[in-house]
């Protein structure tokens, strides 16, 4: 079933690397377990991707040629849908279909027609069991009830001074260890998430209302450290 924030989600499970939320000025340190190194793969500079319908959610449908997605409360019946691996069956996720292993990218994602959602990345070989967040092999940026937070390891850090723009950036390089919310308007780095990555990762989507639109092939804006 697909569940919306709950304080379920909030229990810590912390130990080992150190991932460094920094916000406003403040630094906060997560710490992260270890893990195994993989072999990384790279996507080039303009990383365009699609949301891939082998992993989303029986409560999420993809449209305007799988660059969006919307939540339905009554989503189709799992057991209808075709046996696959890569499906996450208990939690409204999608993640896009391409790897990242190196390199700097950016894409933007409007979300003015949802009021709960997260973005971020997470591990391709990520458990199909967990939703992105709630483990120490996805990084996101969410939002539920009308507040913007970072999670990882089911560790909240409340992001603040975003208010609820219409659409937002996302920022990842994947050797410097950093994954960024960026103010479109603006163009500065709301909140960043220090990390060193091990694996490749997909972009990845958490989805419990409304609906996301997701833009890539985009362009870096000028000015973002």
């Amino acid at each position: 079933m697909a569940m919306p924030v709950s304080a379920a989600r909030l229990c810590l499970c912390l130990a080992g690397r150190t991932a460094t939320s920094l916000t406003a000025g403040h630094r906060r340190a997560v710490s992260l377990p270890a893990r195994r190194c993989y072999i990384s793969t790279s996507t080039g500079s303009h990383l365009q991707f699609r949301l891939d319908e082998r992993t989303a959610h029986s409560s999420l449908d993809l449209f305007k040629k799988d660059t969006g997605v919307i939540y339905r409360m009554l989503g189709l019946d799992p057991s209808h849908l075709q046996d696959n691996p890569n499906r996450f069956r208990d939690w409204a996720v999608v993640f896009g279909d391409e790897k990242i292993g190196s390199g700097r990218h950016y894409w933007e994602v409007t979300v003015k027609k949802s009021q709960e959602f997260r973005l971020g990345v997470a591990e391709a070989l990520m458990s199909r069991e967990d939703c992105v967040g709630t483990n120490s092999s996805s990084w996101v940026f969410g939002y539920a009830q009308r507040k913007w937070f970072a999670m990882t390891s089911n560790k909240i850090v409340p992001v603040t001074l975003v208010g609820k723009p219409d659409r937002v950036g996302i920022l990842l390089d994947y050797d410097a260890g950093l994954l960024g919310l960026v103010d479109v308007g603006h163009r500065t780095i709301i909140h960043a998430l220090r990390v060193q990555f091990k694996a490749p990762l997909c972009p990845a989507f958490g989805l419990w209302d409304g609906e996301l639109l997701t833009h890539s092939g985009l362009e870096e804006p000028e000015g973002l450290k």
